[in-house]
């Protein structure tokens, strides 16, 4: 029997009913069904809608459709296989095409195709792909193997790609933004809210307790440091609920660091600090620009008939003079690799996506992007990070700031 239960997320609509034969308002429901994919059983949940006055289901055209690309997400979420959008990532991260991917990857040359249109990969063709699109070394190791079936052209550049993205923390000036360096390391020891957490009353550090209610189950919540300490007294501000004050806290930083003015803002920065720093570089490609347009021009009088040993002479001079520059500009990159404006989205976006239900991954925000935090009776002030040496904003400067005069209207209290 199917588990149905109302989706209130979804848009309700009217439609036809053909058992009260008329129109009538529907809405949607989430039904669970059972399917068995490659002789093992799943249990999928589709969206259907049915009738709100006879409760009959009703179709519409393209749910169908919405319910198979469901079904997939849900399958291969199940199996941790890997999505569409990831070998597309994985394309873009290595600057390779279809055909050259699949042969570097060791699958038929029109495999990586078929998957883009929707095919399922087996689990284990899936895993070599995400640990390539996880490790720029594992790329090049998978490159190496099968350089003579991918074509010289496609390898070296993808090869560039994978050796950039493993030298990316050589790339990005670490004095330039904290938010940067961040993005691009792996943090594992993290600071959690406790100390960036404190009460707007009186300055105090907020610690945290937690307690038990009359049915035995336990809350957790942070508390004035002073309060706790010596009471009520000495600071009145209320106790305010662990969990959903530190998952505020994450979703604001989301929506401030990682909108999408800011990360093109960040990218802009990144890619202006690139330039500045390697002058050889664009000089380099400048003078490939050109050779190669020297060549077009030398090329298109051969075609007319122009054809002279001092012609096939200049001819060779230039072809290896393009040949000389694409070596020295491959050089240049390895040297001091430059990150492109698709990598730098690639990995804002990886973790603007990341598990907000994660303790790890709010922590690593909280730890990298929060300055401070300070709790009022109406309202929570964010003070967030731009900076590697920031200091920890004061009660006094909050109070201070337009943070405090300009809150906005009183919202739903987290406690």
């Amino acid at each position: 029997m199917s588990e149905i239960k109302e989706v209130s997320h979804m848009e309700r609509r009217s439609a036809f009913c053909i058992n009260c034969h008329r129109e009538t308002a529907c809405m949607p429901r989430k039904v669970k069904i059972n399917q068995s994919v490659r002789d093992k059983s799943y249990t999928f949940e589709i969206t259907t809608f049915v009738c709100s006055e006879c409760g009959r289901e009703i179709g519409f055209p393209g749910l169908m459709d919405y319910n198979i690309k469901e079904m997939d997400e849900q399958y291969r979420k199940a199996e941790e296989i890997i999505t569409v959008e990831d070998i597309e990532r994985l394309m873009k991260l290595y600057s390779i095409g279809k055909a050259p991917l699949s042969l570097a990857l060791g699958f038929g040359e029109v495999t990586i195709t078929r998957y883009l249109a929707g095919q399922v990969p087996s689990k284990e063709y899936s895993d070599i792909m995400l640990h390539a699109l996880a490790s720029a070394s594992y790329m090049k190791e998978l490159l190496d193997q099968n350089r003579e079936k991918i074509g010289e052209t496609a390898y070296k550049k993808a090869y560039t790609a994978a050796t950039q993205l493993e030298n990316l923390y050589v790339a990005v000036p670490v004095e330039l933004l904290a938010v940067i360096a961040y993005i691009f390391s792996a943090l594992h020891e993290v600071t959690p809210l406790t100390t960036k957490l404190f009460c707007g009353k009186c300055g105090t550090l907020m610690g945290g307790e937690s307690g038990t209610s009359h049915m035995g189950n336990t809350y957790y919540y942070y508390k004035c440091g002073n309060a706790k300490r010596h009471g009520k007294a000495h600071c009145d501000l209320k106790a305010i609920r662990k969990e959903p004050l530190e998952r505020f806290v994450v979703d604001t930083a989301i929506k401030v660091i990682f909108s999408d003015e800011i990360i093109e803002r960040l990218i802009d920065l990144v890619m202006e600090a690139q330039q500045q720093e390697n002058t050889r570089l664009p000089v380099l490609k400048e003078q490939l620009r050109d050779t190669e347009k020297r060549l077009a021009n030398l090329l298109e009088a051969i075609e007319q008939g122009i054809l002279t040993p001092t012609t096939k002479q200049r001819l060779d001079e230039l072809e290896a003079r393009k040949e000389a520059l694409n070596t020295s500009i491959l050089e240049e990159e390895l040297k001091k690799p430059v990150l492109t404006r698709e990598w730098m989205r690639f990995w804002f976006e990886k973790f603007r996506k990341g598990d907000v239900g994660s303790t790890e991954h709010q922590r690593q925000i909280i730890d990298t992007f929060v300055n401070s935090v300070y709790v009022f009776d109406d309202r929570v002030v964010l003070n967030f990070n731009f900076t590697d040496d920031a200091k920890t904003v004061t009660r006094e400067e909050v109070l201070g700031s337009s943070a405090v005069d300009n809150a906005p209207p009183k919202q739903e209290p987290l406690t």
